[in-house]
Protein backbone atom coordinates (compact mmCIF):
# COMPACT_ATOMS: atom_id res chain seq x y z
CA UNK A 1 0.00 0.00 0.00
CA UNK A 2 1.22 3.37 -0.90
CA UNK A 3 1.33 6.15 1.71
CA UNK A 4 0.22 9.50 0.22
CA UNK A 5 0.86 11.88 2.99
CA UNK A 6 0.97 15.84 3.06
CA UNK A 7 0.63 17.77 6.70
CA UNK A 8 -3.21 17.11 7.94
CA UNK A 9 -5.19 19.95 5.77
CA UNK A 10 -8.92 20.56 5.08
CA UNK A 11 -11.67 22.81 4.32
CA UNK A 12 -11.54 25.51 1.27
CA UNK A 13 -11.85 29.29 0.88
CA UNK A 14 -14.47 31.54 -1.48
CA UNK A 15 -15.18 29.68 -4.86
CA UNK A 16 -14.05 26.13 -3.89
CA UNK A 17 -10.21 27.58 -3.47
CA UNK A 18 -7.16 25.79 -0.97
CA UNK A 19 -7.72 28.04 2.16
CA UNK A 20 -3.86 27.22 2.68
CA UNK A 21 -0.27 27.75 1.34
CA UNK A 22 0.38 24.87 -0.85
CA UNK A 23 3.58 24.44 -3.21
CA UNK A 24 2.74 22.87 -6.10
CA UNK A 25 5.42 21.99 -8.78
CA UNK A 26 4.29 20.39 -11.90
CA UNK A 27 6.28 18.72 -14.60
CA UNK A 28 5.35 20.04 -18.22
CA UNK A 29 5.65 19.98 -22.18
CA UNK A 30 4.61 22.52 -24.44
CA UNK A 31 0.77 23.12 -25.36
CA UNK A 32 -0.64 20.50 -22.71
CA UNK A 33 1.44 21.36 -20.52
CA UNK A 34 0.75 25.34 -20.53
CA UNK A 35 -3.06 24.25 -20.39
CA UNK A 36 -2.74 21.97 -17.67
CA UNK A 37 -0.66 24.97 -15.64
CA UNK A 38 -3.69 27.48 -16.29
CA UNK A 39 -6.14 24.62 -14.96
CA UNK A 40 -4.00 25.01 -11.39
CA UNK A 41 -4.07 28.34 -11.12
CA UNK A 42 -7.84 28.08 -11.73
CA UNK A 43 -7.83 25.92 -8.96
CA UNK A 44 -5.47 28.42 -7.03
CA UNK A 45 -6.28 31.68 -7.60
CA UNK A 46 -3.22 32.40 -9.41
CA UNK A 47 -2.23 34.24 -12.57
CA UNK A 48 -5.11 35.33 -14.59
CA UNK A 49 -7.59 34.04 -11.81
CA UNK A 50 -6.15 35.94 -9.00
CA UNK A 51 -4.41 38.49 -7.35
CA UNK A 52 -0.27 39.38 -6.21
CA UNK A 53 -2.01 38.18 -2.73
CA UNK A 54 -1.79 34.52 -3.06
CA UNK A 55 0.13 32.85 -0.77
CA UNK A 56 -0.14 29.75 -2.98
CA UNK A 57 2.83 28.82 -4.70
CA UNK A 58 2.98 27.52 -8.80
CA UNK A 59 6.54 26.39 -10.11
CA UNK A 60 6.55 24.33 -13.49
CA UNK A 61 9.63 22.65 -14.26
CA UNK A 62 9.79 22.94 -18.11
CA UNK A 63 10.98 20.44 -21.20
CA UNK A 64 14.14 21.92 -23.00
CA UNK A 65 14.29 19.18 -25.38
CA UNK A 66 12.48 20.62 -28.44
CA UNK A 67 14.98 23.53 -27.67
CA UNK A 68 16.61 24.39 -31.31
CA UNK A 69 19.22 26.80 -33.20
CA UNK A 70 17.61 28.01 -36.10
CA UNK A 71 18.15 31.08 -38.17
CA UNK A 72 21.09 32.41 -35.59
CA UNK A 73 18.29 32.47 -32.94
CA UNK A 74 17.61 30.53 -30.12
CA UNK A 75 14.21 28.49 -29.74
CA UNK A 76 12.59 27.03 -26.75
CA UNK A 77 9.29 25.93 -27.78
CA UNK A 78 7.88 24.88 -24.68
CA UNK A 79 8.83 27.57 -22.56
CA UNK A 80 7.67 30.21 -24.57
CA UNK A 81 4.27 28.28 -25.07
CA UNK A 82 3.71 28.38 -21.34
CA UNK A 83 5.20 32.22 -20.84
CA UNK A 84 2.38 32.97 -23.31
CA UNK A 85 -0.28 30.92 -22.12
CA UNK A 86 0.11 31.63 -19.04
CA UNK A 87 0.84 35.25 -19.54
CA UNK A 88 -2.42 35.71 -21.66
CA UNK A 89 -0.78 35.93 -25.21
CA UNK A 90 -1.17 32.78 -26.61
CA UNK A 91 -2.48 32.33 -29.98
CA UNK A 92 -5.72 30.17 -28.49
CA UNK A 93 -6.57 28.66 -32.05
CA UNK A 94 -3.32 27.69 -32.62
CA UNK A 95 -2.37 26.51 -29.32
CA UNK A 96 1.10 28.07 -29.72
CA UNK A 97 3.06 30.69 -30.89
CA UNK A 98 1.93 34.45 -30.23
CA UNK A 99 -1.52 36.08 -30.67
CA UNK A 100 -1.69 38.82 -33.45
CA UNK A 101 0.97 36.98 -35.01
CA UNK A 102 2.48 38.19 -38.40
CA UNK A 103 5.05 36.38 -40.63
CA UNK A 104 6.20 38.71 -43.34
CA UNK A 105 9.93 37.72 -41.57
CA UNK A 106 9.36 34.37 -42.41
CA UNK A 107 8.55 35.43 -45.96
CA UNK A 108 11.52 37.35 -46.80
CA UNK A 109 13.47 34.24 -45.40
CA UNK A 110 11.84 32.26 -47.58
CA UNK A 111 12.56 34.27 -51.06
CA UNK A 112 16.02 34.50 -49.40
CA UNK A 113 15.96 30.79 -49.63
CA UNK A 114 16.94 30.51 -46.39
CA UNK A 115 16.45 27.21 -44.64
CA UNK A 116 14.96 25.65 -42.69
CA UNK A 117 11.62 26.37 -44.58
CA UNK A 118 9.50 24.46 -42.90
CA UNK A 119 9.56 25.69 -39.57
CA UNK A 120 7.48 29.03 -39.04
CA UNK A 121 8.81 32.09 -37.39
CA UNK A 122 6.13 34.32 -36.68
CA UNK A 123 7.42 38.20 -36.01
CA UNK A 124 6.11 38.60 -32.57
CA UNK A 125 7.57 35.47 -31.06
CA UNK A 126 11.14 36.56 -33.59
CA UNK A 127 11.00 39.05 -30.83
CA UNK A 128 11.37 36.26 -27.98
CA UNK A 129 13.76 34.46 -29.67
CA UNK A 130 16.32 37.56 -29.91
CA UNK A 131 16.16 39.10 -26.76
CA UNK A 132 16.80 35.18 -25.78
CA UNK A 133 19.66 34.79 -28.36
CA UNK A 134 21.03 38.09 -27.23
CA UNK A 135 21.03 37.10 -23.47
CA UNK A 136 22.38 33.61 -24.23
CA UNK A 137 25.49 35.15 -26.18
CA UNK A 138 26.10 37.80 -23.35
CA UNK A 139 26.64 34.91 -20.87
CA UNK A 140 22.98 34.54 -19.20
CA UNK A 141 22.08 30.71 -18.50
CA UNK A 142 18.82 30.03 -19.64
CA UNK A 143 16.93 29.97 -16.46
CA UNK A 144 18.11 33.74 -15.65
CA UNK A 145 17.08 34.53 -19.58
CA UNK A 146 13.60 33.16 -18.80
CA UNK A 147 13.71 34.92 -15.92
CA UNK A 148 14.00 38.17 -17.19
CA UNK A 149 11.64 37.23 -20.46
CA UNK A 150 8.98 36.49 -17.68
CA UNK A 151 8.98 40.05 -16.04
CA UNK A 152 7.40 40.68 -19.47
CA UNK A 153 4.49 38.44 -19.29
CA UNK A 154 3.81 37.77 -15.83
CA UNK A 155 2.39 34.50 -15.74
CA UNK A 156 1.55 34.22 -12.33
CA UNK A 157 3.96 30.64 -11.70
CA UNK A 158 7.94 30.44 -11.80
CA UNK A 159 8.56 28.51 -14.80
CA UNK A 160 11.91 26.97 -14.60
CA UNK A 161 13.88 25.64 -17.54
CA UNK A 162 14.76 21.50 -16.94
CA UNK A 163 18.54 22.43 -17.59
CA UNK A 164 20.76 25.13 -18.47
CA UNK A 165 22.74 23.08 -20.54
CA UNK A 166 22.50 21.63 -23.82
CA UNK A 167 19.95 18.32 -23.18
CA UNK A 168 18.10 18.08 -27.14
CA UNK A 169 16.36 15.37 -28.58
CA UNK A 170 17.25 14.02 -31.86
CA UNK A 171 15.73 11.78 -33.77
CA UNK A 172 17.03 8.18 -35.54
CA UNK A 173 15.02 7.92 -38.62
CA UNK A 174 15.55 6.59 -42.29
CA UNK A 175 16.11 8.86 -44.69
CA UNK A 176 12.99 9.55 -46.99
CA UNK A 177 15.10 9.66 -49.88
CA UNK A 178 17.98 7.68 -49.43
CA UNK A 179 16.60 4.85 -46.97
CA UNK A 180 19.84 5.75 -44.64
CA UNK A 181 19.52 5.84 -40.92
CA UNK A 182 20.37 9.25 -40.21
CA UNK A 183 19.69 11.37 -36.51
CA UNK A 184 17.89 14.62 -37.10
CA UNK A 185 16.81 17.04 -35.01
CA UNK A 186 13.34 16.63 -32.81
CA UNK A 187 11.93 19.68 -34.55
CA UNK A 188 12.21 18.33 -38.41
CA UNK A 189 10.99 15.03 -37.28
CA UNK A 190 7.83 16.51 -35.16
CA UNK A 191 7.20 19.72 -37.66
CA UNK A 192 8.69 18.80 -40.95
CA UNK A 193 8.17 14.90 -41.30
CA UNK A 194 4.53 15.22 -38.51
CA UNK A 195 6.19 11.63 -37.16
CA UNK A 196 5.31 10.19 -40.38
CA UNK A 197 8.86 8.60 -41.64
CA UNK A 198 10.29 5.24 -40.00
CA UNK A 199 11.64 6.34 -37.28
CA UNK A 200 14.23 4.30 -35.01
CA UNK A 201 14.96 5.36 -32.09
CA UNK A 202 15.36 8.74 -30.15
CA UNK A 203 18.53 10.35 -28.66
CA UNK A 204 18.82 12.90 -25.52
CA UNK A 205 21.77 14.61 -26.65
CA UNK A 206 23.70 16.07 -23.74
CA UNK A 207 21.70 14.81 -21.06
CA UNK A 208 24.01 12.90 -20.14
CA UNK A 209 26.38 15.70 -19.25
CA UNK A 210 23.30 17.93 -18.07
CA UNK A 211 22.62 19.10 -14.95
CA UNK A 212 19.24 20.53 -13.33
CA UNK A 213 19.06 24.39 -13.54
CA UNK A 214 19.03 26.03 -10.53
CA UNK A 215 16.05 25.99 -8.41
CA UNK A 216 14.66 23.01 -10.61
CA UNK A 217 15.57 20.41 -7.58
CA UNK A 218 14.82 22.64 -4.77
CA UNK A 219 10.94 23.09 -6.42
CA UNK A 220 10.83 19.66 -6.19
CA UNK A 221 11.92 18.85 -2.79
CA UNK A 222 10.15 21.61 -1.03
CA UNK A 223 6.73 20.93 -2.75
CA UNK A 224 3.58 19.95 -0.85
CA UNK A 225 2.61 18.17 -4.04
CA UNK A 226 3.96 17.21 -7.37
CA UNK A 227 2.31 17.02 -10.29
CA UNK A 228 3.24 15.15 -13.60
CA UNK A 229 1.34 16.92 -15.95
CA UNK A 230 -0.56 14.58 -18.90
CA UNK A 231 2.17 16.19 -21.62
CA UNK A 232 4.24 13.56 -23.90
CA UNK A 233 5.95 10.91 -21.86
CA UNK A 234 8.74 10.31 -24.13
CA UNK A 235 9.55 13.79 -25.31
CA UNK A 236 8.23 15.69 -22.84
CA UNK A 237 8.39 14.13 -19.38
CA UNK A 238 11.27 11.59 -20.52
CA UNK A 239 13.29 14.18 -21.81
CA UNK A 240 13.11 16.31 -18.47
CA UNK A 241 13.60 12.74 -16.40
CA UNK A 242 17.04 12.41 -18.72
CA UNK A 243 18.66 15.38 -16.93
CA UNK A 244 21.16 14.85 -13.93
CA UNK A 245 19.41 15.24 -10.81
CA UNK A 246 15.72 15.43 -11.56
CA UNK A 247 14.60 11.75 -11.38
CA UNK A 248 17.05 11.47 -8.25
CA UNK A 249 15.20 14.29 -6.86
CA UNK A 250 11.70 12.91 -7.56
CA UNK A 251 12.64 9.85 -5.57
CA UNK A 252 13.69 11.40 -2.68
CA UNK A 253 11.19 13.89 -2.22
CA UNK A 254 8.85 13.81 0.65
CA UNK A 255 5.92 14.99 -1.50
CA UNK A 256 3.57 12.89 -3.02
CA UNK A 257 4.35 12.10 -6.79
CA UNK A 258 0.93 12.59 -8.77
CA UNK A 259 0.71 11.96 -12.75
CA UNK A 260 -1.93 12.32 -15.02
CA UNK A 261 -2.52 9.85 -17.83
CA UNK A 262 -2.32 11.31 -21.27
CA UNK A 263 -3.87 8.49 -23.12
CA UNK A 264 -8.48 8.69 -23.05
CA UNK A 265 -9.70 5.67 -24.54
CA UNK A 266 -6.37 4.56 -26.19
CA UNK A 267 -5.59 7.80 -27.60
CA UNK A 268 -3.54 10.54 -26.81
CA UNK A 269 -4.95 13.53 -25.48
CA UNK A 270 -2.90 15.51 -27.59
CA UNK A 271 0.21 15.26 -30.40
CA UNK A 272 1.72 12.12 -31.36
CA UNK A 273 2.53 10.58 -28.36
CA UNK A 274 1.27 7.39 -29.67
CA UNK A 275 4.00 7.23 -32.16
CA UNK A 276 6.68 7.86 -29.14
CA UNK A 277 5.57 5.54 -27.02
CA UNK A 278 5.22 2.64 -29.65
CA UNK A 279 8.89 3.83 -30.67
CA UNK A 280 9.48 2.86 -27.03
CA UNK A 281 7.62 -0.15 -27.22
CA UNK A 282 4.65 1.27 -24.99
CA UNK A 283 1.26 0.63 -25.25
CA UNK A 284 -1.17 3.56 -26.15
CA UNK A 285 -3.19 3.13 -22.73
CA UNK A 286 -3.08 4.47 -19.31
CA UNK A 287 -1.11 1.51 -17.54
CA UNK A 288 1.26 0.93 -19.58
CA UNK A 289 2.11 4.84 -19.44
CA UNK A 290 1.41 4.33 -15.60
CA UNK A 291 4.13 1.07 -15.31
CA UNK A 292 6.44 3.34 -18.03
CA UNK A 293 6.88 5.45 -15.40
CA UNK A 294 7.33 3.44 -12.51
CA UNK A 295 6.37 3.14 -8.80
CA UNK A 296 8.49 4.95 -6.08
CA UNK A 297 7.82 2.40 -3.72
CA UNK A 298 10.13 0.42 -6.54
CA UNK A 299 12.82 1.94 -8.38
CA UNK A 300 9.98 4.72 -10.42
CA UNK A 301 8.74 7.84 -9.69
CA UNK A 302 5.01 7.96 -9.12
CA UNK A 303 2.68 7.43 -5.98
CA UNK A 304 -0.47 7.87 -7.71
CA UNK A 305 -1.90 8.17 -11.13
CA UNK A 306 -5.10 10.15 -12.61
CA UNK A 307 -6.61 7.89 -15.57
CA UNK A 308 -10.02 9.37 -17.60
CA UNK A 309 -13.41 8.33 -16.37
CA UNK A 310 -13.62 4.59 -17.98
CA UNK A 311 -10.13 3.47 -18.16
CA UNK A 312 -8.53 1.44 -16.34
CA UNK A 313 -4.75 1.15 -14.39
CA UNK A 314 -3.46 -1.38 -12.21
CA UNK A 315 0.31 -0.88 -11.49
CA UNK A 316 1.83 -2.34 -8.30
CA UNK A 317 2.66 0.38 -5.88
CA UNK A 318 0.87 2.86 -7.34
CA UNK A 319 -2.63 3.89 -6.02
CA UNK A 320 -4.72 5.05 -8.88
CA UNK A 321 -8.17 7.14 -9.21
CA UNK A 322 -10.49 7.80 -12.35
CA UNK A 323 -11.44 11.48 -13.40
CA UNK A 324 -12.71 13.80 -16.27
CA UNK A 325 -9.25 14.38 -18.04
CA UNK A 326 -10.01 16.42 -21.27
CA UNK A 327 -8.97 19.92 -20.96
CA UNK A 328 -11.38 21.43 -22.56
CA UNK A 329 -11.11 24.88 -20.61
CA UNK A 330 -9.27 26.08 -17.42
CA UNK A 331 -12.66 25.17 -15.02
CA UNK A 332 -12.49 21.70 -16.01
CA UNK A 333 -9.09 21.66 -15.80
CA UNK A 334 -9.53 22.69 -12.11
CA UNK A 335 -11.54 19.63 -11.44
CA UNK A 336 -8.59 17.24 -12.81
CA UNK A 337 -6.55 19.30 -10.50
CA UNK A 338 -8.16 18.94 -7.73
CA UNK A 339 -8.72 14.99 -8.08
CA UNK A 340 -4.60 14.50 -7.92
CA UNK A 341 -4.09 17.17 -4.91
CA UNK A 342 -7.34 14.71 -3.40
CA UNK A 343 -5.09 11.79 -4.26
CA UNK A 344 -1.92 13.47 -2.78
CA UNK A 345 -3.93 14.11 0.54
CA UNK A 346 -5.37 17.35 0.28
CA UNK A 347 -9.23 17.20 0.92
CA UNK A 348 -12.25 20.00 0.67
Amino acid sequence: MVCLSLPTRHGSGPHGLVSFPVKVTVLVGGVGGARFLLGVQHLLGLGQFGDNASDHELTAVVNVGDDAWMFGVRICPDLDTCMYTLGGGIDDERGWGHRNETWHAKEELAAYGVQPDWFGLGDRDLATHLVRTQMLRAGYPLSAVTEALCRRWNPGARLLPASDDRSETHVVISDPETGEKKAIHFQEWWVRYRAQVPTESFAFIGADQAKAAPGVTEAIEDADVVLIAPSNPVVSIGTILAVGGIRAALRATSAPVIGYSPIVGGKPLRGMADTCLSIMGVASTSEAVAAHYGARSATGILDGWLVHTGDTAAVDGISVRSAPLLMTEPAVTAHMVRAGLELAGVSW
